[in-house]
């Protein structure tokens, strides 16, 4: 009887770890379905773990769609700053361009974030 009662307590505990880590390795946290309080500070986290050079491709697959988008094509290449959610400033409920932290990239790889970042890539498209 106890055997019988330890087999069906060990199948048990291996199924429930099993399930367990299906759904670790299958389930993909889509970040539009985040509140934006937990938005900004998914957003905030995974900046911070970003590597320059990464592609937009990249990018847009860690952190989703960005909150706003800017592109230009200039003689150095094909500009784009995507723009993240990373902190609140006015409850609005519009989400702006000082609310966010943004990325540049040139011609498709991450070359910079930052408002610093940003206040750079506005001064070369304005010499232009």
């Amino acid at each position: 009887m106890k055997n019988k009662v330890f087999v069906i307590l060990a199948i048990g505990a291996v199924s429930y770890l099993a399930i367990v880590g299906l759904v670790l390795m299958l389930y993909q946290a889509d970040p539009a379905d985040l509140k934006w309080q937990e938005r900004e500070t998914y957003n905030a986290r995974q900046i911070g773990q970003l590597d320059l050079g990464m592609s937009k491709d990249s990018v847009i697959r860690i952190l989703g769609s960005p909150d706003i988008n800017e592109a230009k094509s200039s003689e150095q290449g094909d500009m784009q700053v995507l723009f993240y959610r990373t902190h609140h400033v006015t409850s609005d409920g519009i989400t702006t361009k000082d609310e966010c932290t943004p990325l540049v990239f040139k011609d498709n790889e991450l070359i910079a974030w930052g408002n610093d970042s940003y206040q750079d890539y506005q001064n070369t498209q304005r010499r232009q």
